[in-house]
């Protein structure tokens, strides 16, 4: 019982498949998933420092390193059935975040307890570095249904997280750094060979200019 019960839940983290019951060339686990999405933020966070906004380095990366532990409780639900509708995304949130609190309830000295339960709540909030966070997320599924997809992955669910990663991150296209990742960083990953290029071109080229897809 204990703190060490925590620690050694994140070896499970390694365990959690992302996108599970889908044939795939490369697996990715929510540990590994974690560190990247913490990697990105810090890329992001430079660009919107770079360009004046200041940036709570402390925060985002508790937010990045922290954001997906709950998953923990209900393992990783496909991205296209979890946003399926604002109610099926809400009551995932609330069934993490009850079994989050429960945990931490039980397992936590009690002096550390408030301290968890904000480092492991939902990070995705209107501050700038939660909007960093929700960016970061969905670049790494972008990169991770890409490498898919460049695979020559059969599998069209890639495709649709291609696309609902693409949309959400438009969505944030105000800053700074997700200007940079669209002008820049997108264009260069869709200068690499792969078969299926014109479909998946198409896909980007209409959700940047905000055309019916």
């Amino acid at each position: 019982m204990g703190v060490h019960q925590y620690f050694k839940s994140l070896n499970d983290l390694e365990k959690l498949i992302r996108c599970p019951g889908k044939f795939k060339y490369q697996e990715h686990n929510v540990a590994a998933h974690s560190f990247k999405v913490t990697k990105i933020a810090q890329y992001l966070g430079t660009v919107e420092e770079h360009n004046g906004v200041e940036v709570n380095w402390k925060n985002l990366y508790e937010k990045a390193l922290n954001h997906d532990y709950p998953e923990i409780f209900t393992g990783d639900i496909k991205t296209p059935v979890k946003y399926a509708t604002d109610e099926l995304s809400s009551l995932f949130h609330e069934v993490e975040e009850s079994m989050t609190v429960k945990f931490i309830e039980e397992e936590f000295p009690e002096e550390y307890q408030e301290i968890y339960k904000r480092r492991l709540k939902e990070g995705k909030d209107q501050s700038v570095e939660g909007k960093i966070l929700a960016v970061a997320d969905k670049i790494d599924l972008l990169y991770e249904s890409f490498g898919e997809i460049q695979k020559r992955n059969p599998e069209p669910l890639f495709f649709e997280i291609y696309e609902m990663s693409l949309i959400t991150i438009k969505q944030y296209s105000y800053m700074a750094s997700v200007q940079d990742f669209l002008e820049n960083i997108l264009t260069d990953m869709l200068k690499e060979r792969f078969i299926p290029k014109t479909e998946l071109m198409d896909i980007t080229k209409s959700i940047l200019n905000n055309e019916e897809i």
